[in-house]
């Protein structure tokens, strides 16, 4: 599936070349041999594929050189480009599988092959139909892009496609719906049917058994037996953070922020794009829609700061967060009374290093790709384990998620303007909304009020010292120490966040409690990579900039030199389970 590394690896470069080709619509026949290209990069090389292969891009070639440069292409040039590359696939699968390229393609990313011959025989012919139409299309690379990024998410479960697309399509006819209204009140109506929607789609999906469960839960303790109902499908992927970029859309239209947006594509590709799909950042409207309506644009110096963006993500995620996680975090989670308490307290800074290096990691990768794209994306990190107080770690960390919560909850509820006490009663709702937001237990809404009462401590602080006028130089040891208590307050909401139950929670602490400092579970490669992701996240913000800067200077060889020594570090570095992306589950 696509999820794994190596297969994403294969999807973008395929998804990267087509892209830009496209960017000519010379080029656009070329798209069906492309289907051709991309069955040769998933299957086994065999000399007589090769051989296909290069005859149909010669036969596809030589009829795009006689399109003008960025003319449509006329029917019977796409008519025969789709003609070629289909028979050749045809042939070819025919002669590996005995089965025809759809039903192959369809198989292979999950979806139900028709078992009706007549069915099978229908799809076959308007398959050829739909590809001839796409190349005539003046949007194809757009088109493509959507594809491409339905196919991606079709390979964790192809049966969520409907609610992606039902869910952008029901939100862009909300966004025009609200512009159209001749009265305030109607708008206001639109707009709650957009919310209740958009989280009743959660409500069901991710919250339907909490909910159930919680009411079960109190209801036995009143005496009240209630029998046991459950909602028995699985969680569709990263359906909070497609869910808020559509519902924020029309949140902004309301708002009069934007216009609704015209072009219907265009928005599908926005809620679907692919590199920041299952995971964020939770990109606003205003900053992607542009770019997709916008010419593609591409520059090396860009092209080298992505490079440089996924080889860090790479590095990150494998090298360092999932060797903490596999040696280190998952053993003594599951069972800390095994360990001493030194050991524990390894494994929770193990915890916070590892999530910030998966997750950072990851959006590292969905920045770079979406470069390579043409597509800039804001940032979504900023070391914000170097924060002295909570308000500036949230400032630091998902920064996309923090200002989303600010802008759309925070405000909406009131924010610092309707009084001292309802100022903190919003923020503490705010946070405890935020925890319940990453998932459907109530270790998560502690974790939330973990950071809100944090959170509201030190605006208290500083609204006190504004008043005081206290001066607020402090002296590098006052700073260390803000950040050290800083640091350490969220490692103990970390710990909330991954344990399954609070009684796995209480063992941690409770081992942490003993004191004791046997640590043979903690050996030298450990402690190195656990030191070493410590320690890059407080190097100097410049280090990081001057080593981009270095590298996007480099030849072109020097970089694929320096690519290829990063791809033998995470050779050796990689272990044999593969460990999912922590925020996949939100």
């Amino acid at each position: 599936m696509l999820f794994n590394t190596l297969a994403y690896a294969k999807f973008f470069a395929l998804v990267f070349v087509v892209a830009w080709v496209l960017v000519s619509r010379r080029w656009v026949p070329l798209l069906p041999w492309f289907a051709l290209a991309g069955y040769a990069l998933y299957r086994p090389p065999a000399l007589h594929g090769i051989g296909i292969a290069v005859i149909a891009f010669g036969l596809t070639f030589a009829l795009c050189r006689r399109e003008r440069h960025d003319a449509l292409p006329r029917a019977r040039v796409a008519a025969a480009a789709v003609a070629v590359n289909l028979a050749a696939l045809s042939w070819l699968t025919f002669r590996q599988f005995g089965r025809d390229p759809l039903s192959l393609a369809l198989s292979g990313i999950g979806l139900p092959v028709p078992k009706s011959p007549l069915a099978l025989g229908a799809a076959a012919l308007i398959a050829p139909v739909a590809l001839y139409a796409l190349v005539r299309q003046k949007k194809v690379r757009l088109l493509f892009i959507l594809g491409a990024s339905y196919v991606f998410y079709a390979h964790w479960d192809w049966r969520f496609l409907p609610l992606i697309w039902g869910s952008s399509t029901i939100d862009w006819l909300l966004g025009h719906a609200i512009a159209k209204a001749s009265t305030d009140r109607r708008r206001k109506l639109w707009l709650i049917g957009t919310v209740i929607l958009n989280l009743g789609v959660l409500g069901v999906f991710k919250y339907f058994n909490f909910g159930i469960d919680s009411a079960r839960a109190v209801l036995s303790h009143a005496g009240i037996h209630v029998p046991e109902v459950a909602l028995r499908v699985a969680l569709p992927v990263g359906v909070s953070f497609f869910t808020f970029e559509s519902m924020s859309y029309v949140i902004d239209v309301y708002r009069r922020d934007i216009e609704p947006h015209e072009s219907y594509v265009e928005y599908l590709a926005f809620v679907a794009f692919f590199p920041h799909l299952v995971a964020g950042p939770i990109v606003r409207p205003r900053d992607l829609l542009p770019q997709l309506a916008g010419p593609a644009r591409w520059n090396s110096a860009e092209g080298s700061e992505a490079l440089f963006l996924i080889a860090t993500g790479l590095l990150k995620k494998i090298a360092i967060g999932d060797y903490l996680a596999l040696n280190l975090v998952d053993r003594v989670f599951d069972a800390p009374t095994q360990y001493s308490a030194l050991e524990c307290y390894s494994a929770v800074l193990g915890y916070a290093v590892q999530i910030y290096c998966d997750f950072s990691g990851y959006t590292d990768i969905a920045i770079g790709s979406a470069l390579l794209l043409g597509v800039r994306f804001p940032l979504n990190f900023d070391s914000p384990y170097k924060a002295p107080n909570i308000q500036d770690f949230w400032r630091r960390w998902h920064i996309s998620l923090s200002t989303w919560l600010r802008d759309y909850l925070y405000v909406p509820l009131g924010g610092n303007r309707k009084g001292e006490v309802r100022t903190y009663v919003n923020l503490m709702l705010t946070m405890l909304l935020g925890g319940l937001w990453h998932g459907a237990n109530w270790t998560f809404v502690v974790w939330g009020g973990i950071h809100g009462a944090a959170l509201a401590v030190t605006r208290a602080y500083t609204e006190w010292r504004d008043r005081l006028d206290v001066p607020r130089r402090r002296s590098l040891w006052v700073h260390v120490l803000s950040v050290l208590g800083t640091f350490h307050l969220v490692c103990v909401a970390w710990v909330f966040f991954r344990a399954e139950t609070f009684a796995k929670a209480a063992v941690v602490f409770t081992q942490l409690g003993t004191l004791t400092t046997y640590h043979p579970n903690l050996p030298a490669p450990i402690l190195a990579v656990l030191a070493l992701g410590l320690l890059s996240h407080w190097t100097p913000e410049r280090w990081y900039q001057g080593a981009r800067t270095v590298f996007a200077q480099m030849p072109a060889p020097a970089q694929g030199m320096a690519l290829f020594c990063v791809g033998l570090a995470l050779t050796a570095m990689a272990t044999a389970d593969a460990v999912p992306f922590v925020y996949f589950q939100f």
